[in-house]
C-alpha cells in the first residue's frame, strides 16, 4: 500500500521558469504562487477569459460586448464575438501522425493537412452540407476522422462521432436525435488480431437515418470522391456559441443527452488547458489512448490548437507504451485502468522523450501514482477530472506544482471547484458533492432538442440553483489538492466511460425471459466498482447460463464491450416507487452498506418487500447469481 500524499515528483527550477503558465504570469505581469493565480481566474472570470483570447491571439474578432452576461445556467460569453475552431486548430505548422495495432503507420505534415482538410470541406459542400447541418461519423481514431471533423468544422456544420465497437441500436439513438444530413463510417476495423464486420450495422443506421443525403463510406469509392477535388479552404466566421459538436453523456432515464459546445467555449478552454495544464506547445507530440466515442478523442485533436503534432493510434491498448517510446511521445495520455494493468503485468516502459503522462476517466489509486514515479522517474503524471460535460477538466496537473501519491494537484485555472456538503455548504478536507459556482465558457451552450432548456438546468442545477452539481465525489484539501472519489449518483462509469443505465434496459428488456432489470454500480469513494445486472425472470423463466450468455452478448454487440456486467443476478422482483420509477440511487446505497429504512421510503414504494434481496447484497438465498 502506498499512502496518499507521499511526494513523488517536484519541478526543478527549470521546470518552473520554462513552463508555459510561467510565461503565461509574465505577460499578466501576476508573479507569484499557482494558488494567487487561481483565485484570480475565478474570482475575475471576464479578465480571465479576456486574457486567454488575448495571450494566444485566438484567430477571430472578438467584438466590442461584454466578455460575460447572465448567471448560470443562463450564460452568455462573448456576444459580439466570430469565429472559427477550426481556423484556430490549423493555423500552426502541426502535424498527425497515425499509428494502428499492425505497425501501419501514416504522417501528415501541415500542407497535406491543409489540402486534406480543403478536399473534404469541398466534398462536403458538394453534398450540401452548410453552417448549422449535422454531420455524423461511426470511424475508428483514424486521421479520416480528425479531417473530416475540422472539414465539418470549418464550414460551420456540427460533427458528431461513434466509435464502431457501439452496436447499431447505441448509435441510432445519438444520431436520430441530431437529424444528421451526412453519414460517414467505416464497413468494419480491426482490434486485437480480429477484423470486425460492420457493414449490416452501418447499414441498419442509415436506415434508421430519414435526414441523411448521403453516407460515405471510409476506405472505399465514397471517401475518394468526396476528397476528390481541391478547393480553397476557407473558414466560416460563426458567434461564439455555434454548434460545434455534439457529444452525448447518459443519463439514468430516456435516450443519451446530446450535449453541444461551441466554437469559442472550446478553442480558449482547451488552450487555456493543453498549454497550461498539460504545458503543450510546437515541438511536442501529443499521444491519448482513445476511441471517437470517448471526449478524450475531441480533447486529443485540440492539441493542434496548442501548436503539438498529434498521434492518432487505432488498436489494441497491449503495445501502447512501445508506440509511446517509438514515436518520441513527449505527453501520453490514457485511463487510470491501463495504469493500474501495467502496474499489476510488471511493466517497465522506456522513457524515451516522454516528459508527462495524463490519466483520467476514473479516480488513480496511489499505488498508480507510485508505479509511474517508479518506472518512469522524471516523467510527471498528471491527474484530470472533468467530464463530457464540459469536454475538459476541473481538477489537474501544472507543471509548477508537485505531485504526490493519490492527490491531484490543483483546481484547474477558470474551474472555481468546491466540495458541497450535504448542507449546500463548502467544505475543506471533507468529501462533498463536486459543484462548480462560477461559470466555464465550455459548459454546454444547450442539450440538442431542448429549446427550453429545462432537460439542461435538470440534469446540473436541480439541487443547488445556479450551482453546476457534477455528480462526483471530491475532497479538496486545504493546499488545494483535490482527491476524486467516484460518482455520486446512479449514472454509471466503466473504463472511463459514462453510461446510462436506459440504454441497458432498453437492450435487456427486450428478451422475452426477463420481467424486469436493474443495473447497479457499486463504485465508491476510492474503490473501483462492479457492475451488477439484476433481473426479475419472466413467468416461467429462470437466468440460466446460455440466458446469461445471451445477455451479455447482446449488450456486447448492441451497445459496447463496456456494457457488459460483471454479475448477472436473479431476484423476484425491481424495486419501483408508487408510480413506477425503478429506485437506482436507493438500492445502489443499500449494496454499499446504508440500512434499508435509510435508504428508501417503503411507503412510497409499489413493492418494498423486494429490498430484502438488496439488503443481502443482491446474493441472499433467493436469488440465483452467474459471474
Amino acid at each position: 500500500m502506498v499512502e496518499e500524499g507521499a511526494l513523488l515528483w517536484e519541478p526543478s527550477a527549470d521546470v518552473v521558469d520554462t513552463a508555459k503558465i510561467t510565461r503565461y504570469q509574465e505577460w499578466l505581469g501576476r508573479p507569484g504562487d499557482y494558488a494567487g493565480l487561481w483565485r484570480w481566474s475565478v474570482d475575475q472570470p471576464a479578465e480571465f477569459w479576456a486574457s486567454i483570447w488575448d495571450y494566444f491571439d485566438v484567430v477571430g474578432e472578438r467584438g466590442d460586448g461584454p466578455v460575460l452576461s447572465g448567471a448560470m445556467p443562463d450564460v452568455e460569453w462573448f456576444p459580439g464575438a466570430r469565429l472559427n475552431y477550426a481556423a484556430n486548430a490549423l493555423r500552426r505548422p502541426s502535424k498527425v501522425i497515425f499509428r494502428d495495432e499492425a505497425g501501419n503507420r501514416r504522417i501528415y505534415d501541415h500542407e497535406t493537412l491543409l489540402d486534406e482538410v480543403a478536399r473534404v470541406q469541398s466534398g462536403l459542400r458538394r453534398l450540401g452540407v452548410g453552417r448549422g447541418d449535422r454531420v455524423a461519423a461511426y470511424l475508428p481514431n483514424i486521421p479520416e476522422a480528425l479531417i473530416a471533423c475540422l472539414a465539418t468544422a470549418s464550414l460551420g456544420a456540427i460533427w458528431s462521432s461513434c466509435s464502431p465497437d457501439f452496436g447499431a441500436p447505441s448509435v441510432i439513438d445519438r444520431f436520430t436525435q441530431i437529424e444528421p444530413k451526412v453519414l460517414i463510417a467505416v464497413d468494419g476495423y480491426h482490434y486485437n488480431g480480429r477484423t470486425y464486420d460492420r457493414s449490416e450495422v452501418v447499414a441498419d443506421i442509415a436506415a434508421k437515418l430519414p435526414t441523411l443525403t448521403a453516407t460515405v463510406h471510409v476506405g472505399g469509392a465514397g471517401w475518394e470522391e468526396l476528397r476528390a477535388e481541391p478547393g480553397e479552404l476557407v473558414f466560416e466566421p460563426v458567434p461564439f456559441g455555434h454548434p460545434l459538436w455534439v457529444l452525448y453523456s447518459s443519463g439514468t432515464t430516456g435516450l443519451p443527452k446530446p450535449i453541444v459546445h461551441g466554437h469559442g467555449g472550446i478553442v480558449l478552454e482547451h488552450l487555456k488547458a493543453l498549454t497550461f495544464h498539460q504545458d503543450l506547445g510546437e515541438g511536442d507530440l501529443f499521444f491519448w489512448y482513445t476511441t471517437t466515442g470517448w471526449m478524450m478523442w475531441n480533447y486529443l485533436i485540440g492539441g493542434l490548437l496548442a501548436g503539438a503534432d498529434v498521434l492518432l493510434y487505432d488498436g489494441h491498448p497491449g503495445s501502447l507504451w512501445d508506440v509511446v517510446a517509438e514515436e518520441g511521445v513527449t505527453y501520453f495520455g490514457t485511463g487510470a485502468p491501463y495504469i493500474m494493468a501495467s502496474l499489476k503485468s510488471g511493466a517497465r516502459p522506456s522513457r524515451g522523450k516522454l516528459r508527462g503522462i495524463g490519466s483520467t476517466g476514473s479516480p488513480l489509486p496511489p499505488e498508480g501514482f507510485a508505479w509511474v514515479g517508479d518506472v518512469l522517474p522524471g516523467v510527471q503524471l498528471g491527474s484530470f477530472s472533468g467530464g463530457t460535460d464540459v469536454c475538459t477538466g476541473f481538477v489537474g496537473a501544472v507543471p509548477v506544482l508537485p505531485v504526490r501519491a493519490g492527490v491531484i494537484p490543483c483546481r484547474c485555472l477558470g474551474a472555481h471547484v468546491e466540495s458541497y456538503s450535504p448542507e449546500g455548504e463548502p467544505t475543506v478536507g471533507e468529501v462533498g458533492e463536486l459543484v462548480l459556482t462560477q461559470p466555464m465558457p465550455s459548459m454546454p451552450v444547450m442539450f440538442w432538442n431542448d429549446p427550453s432548456g429545462e432537460r439542461y438546468r435538470e440534469a446540473y442545477f436541480a439541487d443547488y440553483p445556479g450551482v453546476w452539481r457534477h455528480g462526483d465525489w471530491i475532497k479538496i484539501l486545504p493546499d488545494g489538492g483535490c482527491v476524486i472519489y467516484g460518482r455520486s449518483d446512479s449514472t454509471l462509469n466503466r473504463g472511463g466511460v459514462r453510461m446510462g443505465t436506459s440504454e441497458f434496459y432498453r437492450v435487456v428488456e427486450r428478451f422475452d425471459e426477463i420481467a424486469d432489470s436493474l443495473v447497479i454500480d457499486t463504485g465508491r469513494l476510492g474503490q473501483e466498482g462492479r457492475l451488477l445486472l439484476y433481473v426479475t425472470p419472466a413467468e416461467g423463466a429462470r437466468l440460466t447460463d446460455d440466458l446469461a450468455a445471451r445477455l451479455r452478448a447482446a449488450l456486447r454487440t448492441e451497445l459496447s464491450p463496456r456494457h457488459v456486467p460483471d454479475e448477472i443476478h436473479e431476484v423476484p422482483g425491481i424495486p419501483r416507487t408508487l408510480s413506477g420509477k425503478k429506485l437506482e440511487i436507493p438500492v445502489r446505497k443499500i449494496l454499499l452498506g446504508t440500512p434499508v429504512e435509510r435508504a428508501a421510503n417503503p411507503d412510497a414504494m409499489a413493492n418494498p418487500e423486494v429490498l430484502k434481496y438488496f439488503a443481502a447484497g443482491g446474493t441472499g438465498a433467493s436469488d440465483r447469481r452467474l459471474p
